[in-house]
């Protein structure tokens, strides 16, 4: 079957928000110029080195089913330039004071000891993480870090256009940004906020620097934007971008309906009514998402089933909170404050018995 046209409007607003390269080369292309070439072409032999150089994995990170927790995200802030209707109510949520948020030297000290016991992978995340002032400084202190393969970020790209150029300099190198709506107005009614030509600035300013996907994450509410799944199927046509749709997911003061969620099945059955050529792509064990590609197309689509069906049997994900405790689980209310422990003077072996004991004490699966 023939792709589905897009919209003039969106084919407009995909044109309005794009940037050329200086060479010239159209923005649906990477063109990361000399720089980013090098520091691709470096970060490709780090990996190598740290395949061909393994070390046994940390005890303290393995849990009692024998899930390996490789994969740290790391909650830069509480804040938030957005006032998304599923994440906080519209007057915000209360926030921590200050002097019990982690410190840039505290952050930096946890990762460190979480990279040396196998974490590989830290995703930066928020609140919105682009809105700290070092966020930049970092990343690049993160990219020093001896055994991380790769440190990303989840933003809702109001800021990504202008930040990203020094945060791949410093050494960032995987992007998710968040966008439920191609149409304008209807972002504002969903972010409660202006700014949706900012955030598409920032998906091709991320295409422009080489990053390839650019994920985009997109959590589907049934009467708000379901009707809107093959627009952003057919975005992938052209545009190295892996489109990732989220069951809508409780959490607090966000409202949570079941007959809001639209479950995996159903937007799959959507997509493939459409697309019946739609191939199911293979994914790392340890993947969230459900990855399925339209043959011809640049990029794919995902799909992310929190609530239809769990992925907690090949979790290998820890949160560290913007106030400094221990999350195993992200559906989980347990927590262990790192941040007491870290300014009470604990050793780095004081600190991983904490931190295996917490990990030891993870359920099978989520309720």
């Amino acid at each position: 079957m023939a792709a589905r046209p897009l919209s003039r409007m969106l084919r407009r607003l995909l044109r309005s928000s794009a940037r050329s390269c200086s060479s010239g080369a159209p923005v649906t292309q990477p063109c990361p110029g000399e720089s980013a070439r090098a520091a691709s072409e470096e970060l490709s032999r780090r990996r190598q080195f740290l395949r061909e150089h393994a070390a046994p994995f940390s005890a303290f990170l393995t849990d009692s089913f024998g899930r390996q927790h490789s994969y740290l995200r790391i909650s830069l802030t509480e804040k938030c330039n957005l006032r998304c209707q599923y994440c906080m109510p519209e007057e915000g949520v209360p926030l921590t004071p200050k002097a019990n948020l982690l410190t840039t030297e505290e952050i930096l000290t946890l990762a460190r000891l979480f990279v040396k016991e196998g974490v590989d992978k830290i995703r930066l995340t928020g609140g919105e993480p682009l809105i700290r002032p070092d966020v930049v400084d970092i990343v690049a202190q993160l990219q020093r870090l001896e055994g991380l393969r790769t440190i990303g970020v989840t933003t809702n790209g109001i800021n990504l256009a202008r930040l990203l150029p020094q945060l791949q300099k410093a050494g960032l190198s995987a992007i998710n940004i968040s966008l439920d709506t191609l149409v304008p107005a209807k972002f504002e009614f969903i972010v409660r906020r202006k700014g949706f030509h900012k955030v598409m600035e920032g998906i091709h300013k991320a295409i422009e620097l080489g990053y390839n996907p650019v994920k985009v994450n997109c959590v589907v509410m049934r009467g708000l934007n379901e009707d809107e799944l093959l627009d952003f199927a057919a975005l992938t046509e052209g545009l190295p971008l892996d489109v990732r749709f989220i069951e809508y997911m409780p959490f607090d003061g966000n409202k949570w309906n079941f007959k809001k969620m639209v479950s995996y099945k159903e937007m799959l059955d959507t997509v493939r009514q459409q697309w019946p050529e739609l191939e199911k792509v293979p994914e790392e064990e340890s993947s969230t998402a459900k990855a399925f590609k339209i043959p011809g197309f640049q990029g794919q689509i995902s799909f992310i089933t929190s609530m239809s069906e769990h992925f907690c049997g090949t979790c290998n994900r820890l949160r560290i909170t913007a106030d400094g405790n221990l999350k195993v689980c992200l559906f989980g209310n347990s927590e262990v404050s790192l941040r007491d422990h870290l300014r009470a003077g604990a050793s780095e072996q004081e600190l991983l018995r904490i931190i295996g004991a917490a990990v030891g004490r993870k359920k099978r699966q989520h309720a």
